[in-house]
């Protein structure tokens, strides 16, 4: 073999068991994920991201580490939270819902973040410059629930056609709660509806709003669940049942704890998928090149054994469009 040949293959070889040890290095890495949210407990959420997680080979404990953070409640804590990801050097965060986004992006400008179902226009927000492309460290997965709005009122009115005074049960310190109010509005006119407003600032208002529910004589309830609306979905629900109010959620978690029904797009498999987006960004991917994604499937969730407990018959017109029934 000449000296050349020699040389060629020493280089081949020694190219071959450097890609060799890069991989298995890469393979034997321990990925950490921060996961920040403003509470703890939504499970099927979190649960549908571990599932989309191991789904792609990952497993919680062997190959990464989630750092859960969470701010019971309190959005105040979200910007402490995420600093404290930051220090940890996490390799990527999950950032549940418009405040933790916004928490993540302005704790760092490097770390990708990708958003798990982020209630608000991110490019408003200036989380993104758009969303085909949003050019930074951010991207990730947004709901539509404010543009579903009338469609929620417009189910409720169908299945109370009798129905004209609502009370709208809202945060109004929670920014994508103003876009419900404004399209529940525009369709409660449309409807010759009543809508009034029950306002939640703060977890102990809840009790009030629906003695001022009372007060007012609401006949049905639509739940705007952002805010703090949103920190104790289990006393909506039975606040909502023993003043025997039939209501109508924009989520699906209320249902499956008790609510009357829901309209909302399918948020599991939005946690999923944004499993997948992480997945993407660990091999390699930059969140500037991968494009914000919105829901494309909407779900109705109708619980009937909540139905027959407050006296409400569903009519059958909407029984047929429902994607899932409670019995």
């Amino acid at each position: 073999m000449t000296t050349r040949r020699k040389l060629l293959v020493a280089l081949g070889t020694g190219g071959l068991a450097a890609a060799i040890s890069s991989l298995a290095q890469q393979q034997s890495k321990v990925w950490r994920i921060g996961y920040l949210s403003p509470r703890a407990g939504i499970k099927s959420a979190e649960e549908a991201f571990l599932q989309g997680l191991r789904s792609l080979g990952y497993v919680d404990g062997q190959n990464i580490v989630i750092e859960w953070r969470f701010a019971n409640g309190n959005a105040d804590r979200l910007p402490e939270l995420a600093a404290e990801l930051v220090r940890l050097n996490v390799d990527c965060i999950l950032a549940g819902g418009a405040n933790s986004a916004l928490a993540a992006k302005r704790a760092t400008t490097t770390i990708p973040i990708v958003m798990g179902n982020t209630d608000d226009d991110p490019v408003r927000l200036g989380l993104v410059a758009s969303l085909a492309r949003p050019g930074g460290n951010v991207t990730g997965f947004i709901n539509m629930g404010a543009k579903l709005a009338g469609k929620r009122l417009e189910l409720l009115k169908e299945t109370l056609p009798k129905m004209s005074r609502v009370g709208l049960l809202w945060d109004p310190n929670s920014r994508p709660a103003a876009g419900h109010v404004r399209e529940t509005e525009s369709t409660a006119h449309a409807l010759r509806v009543t809508l009034q407003s029950l306002e939640v600032r703060k977890p102990d208002d809840l009790e009030n709003a629906f003695l001022v529910a009372g007060e007012m004589r609401a006949e049905a309830l639509i739940v705007v669940a952002t805010g703090s609306v949103n920190v104790h979905p289990a006393r909506v629900v039975n606040l909502a049942l023993k003043a025997r109010l039939p209501a109508i959620y924009t989520t699906s978690r209320y249902v499956l704890d008790g609510g009357l029904m829901s309209y909302a797009e399918e948020a599991n498999v939005t946690w999923r998928d944004a499993a997948s987006y992480v997945d993407r960004i660990l091999k390699g991917a930059r969140p500037a090149d991968l494009p914000v994604v919105q829901p494309t499937k909407f779900e109705l969730l109708i619980n009937l054994k909540t139905a027959k407990q407050i006296g409400v018959t569903i009519p059958e017109s909407v029984l047929q469009r429902a994607d899932g029934v409670i019995e």
